[in-house]
């Protein structure tokens, strides 16, 4: 597979609901491997099929620290079974939002139901980072951006910045 490139908003196909794996095969497996190898060469902790080009139900996520050997899941058809109620804020970032943060409210702790890399049913209990890190990898499973839990001032600055670095690089 050649090496995944990760789409940069504004973009319509990151605002595109992705369709449900039928099983997790060799394609997909390769997939989730170039997006994992995509996600670490970008320095990021998440990333979703979308955020490739691929419309397909898709997440690989690895929230290890570097000093922590990886730790990568692998998830097709991720799906949040349970939310607390307990609700977390904090500043996230994006790897298709390039140096563009802001504070989004999620559940604190999730247990998300999804086929992990052999075809399997796993179901995990996250909390923290992890949780964090999974809903926002969900949302862009149905072309829900972080920036779309901010503001509309707020969005619309930090979309209108990367509009400009866009045009700035083509021009460039």
């Amino acid at each position: 597979m050649d090496k995944l490139e990760i789409i940069v908003a504004p973009d319509p196909r990151l605002k595109r609901r992705a369709e449900a794996v039928e099983r997790v095969d060799r394609d997909i497996r390769r997939l989730m491997d170039g997006m994992l190898e995509a996600m670490h060469r970008a320095n990021g902790i998440g990333l979703a099929a979308p955020q490739v080009g691929v419309l397909k139900r898709v997440i690989v996520v690895d929230v290890s620290q570097p000093e922590e050997p990886p730790a990568p899941l692998r998830m097709a058809n991720p799906e949040i079974i349970w939310a607390s109620n307990d609700l977390a804020a904090g500043d996230e970032g994006c790897l298709s939002l390039p140096e563009q943060f802001g504070e989004v409210v999620r559940p604190q702790a999730i247990h998300v139901r999804f086929r992990d890399e052999n075809d399997a049913i796993q179901e995990l209990a996250a909390e923290g980072l992890l949780a964090k890190c999974i809903q926002h990898e969900i949302d862009h499973l149905e072309g829900v951006l972080f920036v779309d839990h901010l503001s509309s001032l707020k969005r619309n600055i930090i979309l209108r910045k990367l509009t400009k670095q866009k045009k700035l690089l083509a021009t460039g």
